[in-house]
């Protein structure tokens, strides 16, 4: 995909960083939408279909985590990927950030070239998820549909965000075997992006949670795997 045709939304409160954030991004060749709170961020990416969204934690109207369970649960919006913006220090909100369903966080104050090159990394993803893959796997009760993003337990269709998905797509594709933390970031995150190490065990528990918890077993101080 080329860079004019990728539609990124800005929402942030306030209007230094918008302006600035969207004139390094328009100066990349990427389409770029603001909006000012949560509430407008909602429906600018219902309107603009953006292909990224970067979310600022606090803000007036509708704070970023509401903003980003809204737009995960909006259809046509559940594989947009989702940057928030964080303080540093604000453990919280990333955390938070991630059950909602959101994709990776951004440390401010940032700077520029930081900027573009964090926001390269996670449009990566968009050219990952149009790699073929096989379409359908069978793990147990587990019917896993790549093609669809489709997650079927016990003939109960599941909705899963992206990294989620991924993430279960992974450790089901071997069964019993044990995931190092590294690799799993390597695989499903890449390593063009740094993310915490509490982001695979945030994900996990949200698995835990949506497809039993016995089907997940933690290796102390080595990684994860699926158990049957």
């Amino acid at each position: 995909m080329k860079k004019q045709d990728i539609r990124i939304l800005l929402v942030d409160d306030e209007p230094d960083i918008l302006e600035i954030l969207k004139y390094n991004l328009i100066s990349e060749g990427y389409q770029v939408s603001t909006a000012k709170n949560g509430l407008e961020g909602v429906e600018k990416a219902k309107k603009k279909k953006p292909h990224l969204i970067i979310l600022d934690v606090m803000m007036p109207e509708m704070d970023g985590i509401e903003a980003c369970e809204k737009i995960r649960n909006t259809v046509g919006l559940e594989d947009t990927i989702i940057t928030f913006l964080t303080a540093r220090g604000e453990d919280y909100s990333q955390v938070a950030g991630f059950d909602a369903g959101a994709d990776d966080y951004i440390t401010k104050p940032v700077k520029p070239k930081v900027l573009m090159s964090k926001v390269k990394a996670l449009l990566r993803r968009l050219k990952k998820s149009e790699e073929p893959q096989a379409d359908i796997k069978k793990v147990g009760n587990i019917v896993i549909n790549r093609e669809e993003y489709k997650v079927v337990n016990k003939g109960k269709e599941i909705i899963l965000p992206r990294k989620e998905f991924e993430l279960l797509s992974l450790l089901t594709s071997k069964p019993d075997k044990v995931f190092k933390r590294e690799v799993i970031l390597d695989k499903v995150w890449g390593q063009e992006v740094i993310v915490g190490g509490r982001t695979i065990d945030v994900h996990i528990r949200k698995l835990r949670e949506k497809i039993g918890d016995h089907h997940f077993k933690t290796v102390k101080g080595v990684g994860y795997k699926f158990v049957l």
